[in-house]
């Protein structure tokens, strides 16, 4: 048992690196005694001018919805959720096979209000969008859906004069750190929220820096202006 334990910290360790293997492991504690902890990465993204598929994926279709008409009856998040969303003024690109939902994302110009704990993301350029939830259903994860979606997105943002796109990111979240890494992300900050009941303590590398409330929510502002000219990928990296 001890050595299973080990061999599970040490692939932790290695996977995350010592401090969010720490705090997901604190995490997994704390959750026994009512406390969620979250952590997350702020990252912005170049839009890409060249395909990322290279090609691939030509059978999926990628359609963009602007309401909850567009969303089908059997969509794997809360119709509340969905309709909030909307209602900020996001919109989504669903990439279809056939007649199977394979993946979709979601964006949202000026900010997004988080749906997980209680934080308000605020764009100070117009030259960027706020990306969120980008899922691909597990029977295609193999494949270049995910690939096809954001090739897709970044043609619909370089229509609308965007060069980049923000989001956060789960620190114990290996894959989707991975799949960022890969479009030329840049690091924006990061954050990290203790939940207790209503109460909740954010931890935060930019002002407020520290914030505790049972109902407000902390605004973290992020200024893609401020970045170095972006440099979108002409290739996927291999």
């Amino acid at each position: 048992m001890l050595a299973l334990l080990r061999q599970r910290v040490g692939q932790n360790v290695a996977q995350l690196g010592a401090w969010d293997a720490a705090c997901y492991f604190a995490g997994m504690a704390l959750r026994r005694l009512g406390i969620r902890l979250y952590k997350y990465e702020f990252v912005a993204q170049p839009v890409a001018v060249a395909p990322l598929a290279r090609g691939r994926g030509k059978a999926i279709d990628v359609r963009l919805a602007t309401d909850i008409a567009g969303v089908p009856p059997d969509y794997p998040r809360p119709a509340r959720v969905v309709a909030d969303r909307f209602a900020q003024g996001a919109l989504t690109l669903q990439a279809w096979k056939g007649g199977d939902l394979a993946g979709f994302l979601w964006l949202l110009h000026d900010g997004y209000r988080e749906d997980e704990v209680r934080a308000d993301y605020r764009l100070a350029s117009p030259a960027s969008v706020w990306d969120f939830d980008v899922y691909v259903a597990p029977a295609y994860r193999m494949g270049p859906t995910y690939l096809r979606l954001w090739e897709e997105a970044n043609t619909l943002l370089r229509e609308r004069g965007v060069r980049w796109t923000c989001s956060r990111i789960s620190s114990f979240n290996v894959a989707s750190r991975h799949a960022h890494a890969r479009l030329g992300t840049v690091r924006m900050g990061g954050a990290l929220f203790l939940c207790a009941g209503r109460w909740q303590l954010s931890c935060l590398t930019q002002a407020p820096f520290l914030h505790l409330s049972r109902q407000a929510a902390p605004r973290l502002t992020f200024d893609t202006a401020a970045l170095a000219p972006p440099q979108p990928l002409q290739t996927m990296p291999r």
